[in-house]
Parts: structure tokens; C-alpha cells; sequence
């Protein structure tokens, strides 16, 4: 799974200029191995195929546009939560609570780290993104992607600040503790004395503890020439470049999401242009079935009613006086019954036809086998011969039934109490 990590410029820079998409930002694809497949700095909307093919895009946002707080919070469910914390960070934000998102961290030393960032500018970012073709998207603050040493016992904590140069302004991200951090604007980078004004600042923001400074490869030689003239702070002033391996080290290790507050403007999103061959595949084949089988019924409908006029027309042929006509087939069967009923003829299934059957075919197993009748009464039902035997009779069952299929008659067995009962039809 490939994720797109992208430093954005701050959103006071892209409120100053009319086309913000086109502002140039640092961005690194990142493969499923955490390998950096590329990296670089181009415009925004210049990485929206980058974007679509991504799995994940992290945005880190500017720590200038990324208020941290540290509140102490009562215990509550997150659900409660979430409601109540724009009441408890009111008194600290100059904006209005409705107007940003507010997202909660997780529960150290009884405080909580509360992010706080401008509704509009989220929903900006997550919009356009969206319009590239993210799938998930998670906005970071910068200032806690940076690495940074904790205070342990005895022992001061450092400090991480990274300066990056993006369209001719100079935005400073300080990671002061574990859960604070900071975001400041110096000049321009095209100020000679930028280096040296990055430096002060950080004399002035960071009096005592020892400070880890990232900045642009090609700012590395003017940055430590200031250091050096800045003659005690040589000690405790680190110059380092900056590259993307501590960044995304401490992206994957950030927690405060703050997509999350848009609720599931940010989230998973199905990926249907991925889907779109097999989808439109599985519709074709569809809608071919779909027609196949219309046809098809069609056809067997035509061919129904082709074989029903025929037989009607049979039908009309052979009792030409017969007005009312519902089921050919049934009435023809009927009539032609009722024809040898009337030539005396017996019909298979007839009384006497399947008893002289049946004494035919007893006669012959009885002799063959020796044994006297057992046979306590004959029924005639439905045109169904039931013989019903004597208690505890030994009926020759496989050899009747072999006699009476010679003689197209079926037998079937049941049992009544302690007698067997055969029930003989025409197989016919």
C-alpha cells in the first residue's frame, strides 16, 4: 500500500495567493515497505495523478495553522467527548469553536493535546484532494512529525525545529516537547540575514535547551555560519538537513488525526475507477443473459402457443360439436375413454381389467411357490386394486411385483396394523 506524504505551505500563504493548488509543496511516495519511491517539490495540482494512484495521502500541515493545547479533561466517553470539547477550548481560540475542528489526543500526565485548526481550511484541503481522487486521506501537525527528546530525569529534553523555504516565505516548526510544538513565519528567503534572523528567534523562543536544526540542503553552510557567529549558541545548536526519513518516522507514530473531525468527509472511500472494466464487463454479460433469456422464452411462449393451436385444432378435427375447449390433451384422453367405455372395451386401469390381471399373475406365483392364498379381501378405489392379507400373512412380494410389471401393472406395499396391504394401478 503506497502513501503520499505532502508539506503543505502555511494557509496564510495560500490566502495571499489567488491560485493556492499551484503553491509548490514537498512530497514523498512512500511504497508498502516504507522505501521512498520519489520525493520532491512541485505545485499541488501538479501531483493529483500521484494522489489518485496513492492508497493513502498524510497531509502535514503547517504548524502555524495547527493550535496545540494541553487541557486537563474530565473522563468521558468519546462520544461526550467530542461534544464537549469546543465549551472547554472556547476561552483560548480567538475564532469561534463552530468555525474550527477540534480533535483530541490521547491521556498523559492528566492533561489531553487538543488540536485546533480552521474548519474552512480543512475542508478546503479535503475537497481538493478529493477532486484529485484520494481514497483516505489524514492531516497531521507538522510541528509533532518532527523527532524530539523528551525531558527524562536529571536531564534537559531537545529540541527539533525544521525551516523550510517555500515560495520566497520561511515557515519555522518547532517541536518543543512531546506534545507541544509550534509554528512561526521569519521573512523571506530571499533576505541575506534570513539565517541569522531564524537563529535569533529560536535564541528568543528556545533560551536554554539544546536544539536540533533542520534546514534545506542548500541552506546548510549559510545556516551553520550563522551559528557560528552567534558565538555560545555553537554549543547547543545542531545544523542538520533535512530530509524525509525523520518526517514520515514521526507521521507514523502521530495520533491526532485531524480529518477525523470531519467525520467521514475524510475516510475510505471505494475506489470504483479501479472497478470500472469489471463492472461494465459484469453489466454486458448481464444484460446479454438478461436478453438470452427474453429471447429464449419469447421463442418457447411462440412455440407453446403454436403446439396448443395444433392441438385444438386436432381436437376440433375429431369432435367437431365441442364448443368449450380448455385442456386438449385432458378432454381428448377423456373422450377416447369414454369411446371404448362405450365399444366395450376395458380401459387398463378398469375393475376387471386389473383383477383378472392380478388373479392371472397371483395364479402363477402361488403355484410356483406352493404356498395357499393368504389374501383376506380385495378393494377397488380410485382406479386402484388394495389387497389386503390375512395378520402376519407372508405376501411373495418381489415375485408379484416382477408378474404384474410383465403385465403393465405396478405394486406398492403399506402396512395396516399387522397386515400388508398392496395397492396395484396401471403402469400405463
Amino acid at each position: 500500500m503506497s502513501t503520499l506524504y505532502i508539506r503543505l505551505a502555511s494557509k496564510a500563504v495560500a490566502d495571499n495567493t489567488p491560485q493556492w493548488p499551484a503553491l509548490p509543496c514537498m512530497f514523498a511516495l512512500v511504497s508498502h515497505g516504507c522505501s521512498i519511491e520519489r520525493q520532491g517539490t512541485a505545485p499541488l495540482s501538479d501531483l493529483s495523478d500521484t494522489v489518485a494512484t496513492a492508497q493513502r495521502v498524510v497531509l502535514l500541515l503547517a504548524a502555524s495553522d495547527v493550535t496545540l493545547l494541553r487541557v486537563k479533561v474530565p473522563p468521558l466517553s468519546p462520544a461526550r467527548l467530542k461534544a464537549a470539547l469546543p465549551n472547554m477550548v472556547e476561552d483560548q481560540l480567538i475564532g469561534d469553536p463552530p468555525d474550527c475542528v477540534i480533535v483530541a489526543g490521547g491521556l498523559a500526565e492528566g492533561l489531553r493535546t487538543i488540536a485546533v485548526v480552521q474548519r474552512a481550511w480543512l475542508e478546503t484541503l479535503s475537497s481538493t484532494l478529493v477532486s484529485y481522487g484520494a481514497r483516505q486521506i489524514a492531516a497531521l501537525p507538522a510541528q509533532l512529525c518532527l523527532p524530539c527528546q523528551s525531558a527524562q530525569s536529571g536531564q534537559q529534553g531537545s529540541v527539533a525545529v525544521a525551516v523550510s523555504e517555500l515560495n520566497h516565505a520561511i515557515d519555522m516548526t518547532l517541536h518543543l516537547s512531546e506534545h507541544d510544538g509550534i509554528g512561526l513565519a521569519i521573512g523571506t528567503a530571499a533576505d541575506a540575514s534570513a539565517a541569522r534572523e531564524v537563529i535569533q528567534t529560536l535564541c528568543a523562543v528556545v533560551p536554554e535547551a539544546s536544539i536540533a536544526l533542520y534546514v534545506p540542503q542548500s541552506g546548510v553552510a549559510a545556516y551553520q555560519q550563522a551559528v557560528n557567529d552567534s558565538g555560545a549558541l555553537n554549543k547547543r545548536i545542531s545544523v542538520l538537513t533535512d530530509n524525509w526519513s525523520h518526517w514520515i518516522s514521526g507521521a507514523n507514530g502521530a495520533t491526532l488525526d485531524l480529518m477525523a473531525g470531519l467525520g467521514a468527509g475524510a475516510g475510505p472511500r471505494l475506489d470504483l475507477r479501479a472497478w470500472r472494466w469489471p463492472l461494465a464487463l459484469a453489466a454486458t454479460v448481464l444484460l446479454i443473459n438478461v436478453a438470452a433469456l427474453n429471447i429464449d422464452w419469447w421463442r418457447m411462449k411462440a412455440e407453446a402457443k403454436s403446439l396448443r393451436a395444433s392441438m385444438i385444432q386436432v381436437y376440433k378435427s375429431a369432435f367437431p360439436k365441442e364448443t368449450v375447449i380448455i385442456d386438449p390433451a385432458a378432454q381428448m384422453k377423456q373422450k377416447i375413454a369414454m369411446a371404448r367405455h362405450d365399444a366395450g372395451l376395458a380401459s387398463p386401469d378398469d375393475f376387471t381389467a386389473i383383477t383378472a390381471t392380478f388373479g392371472e399373475a397371483w395364479a402363477s406365483v402361488a403355484a410356483a411357490s406352493g404356498k395357499p392364498s393368504a389374501i383376506a379381501a380385495l378393494e377397488y378405489r380410485e382406479r386402484v386394486l388394495f389387497v389386503r392379507f390375512q395378520p402376519n400373512a407372508e405376501a411373495p412380494m418381489q415375485q408379484m411385483k416382477t408378474a404384474l410389471a410383465e403385465r403393465n401393472l405396478s405394486l406398492d406395499q403399506e402396512t395396516s396394523g399387522s397386515a400388508a396391504v398392496w395397492k396395484i394401478r396401471s403402469a400405463k
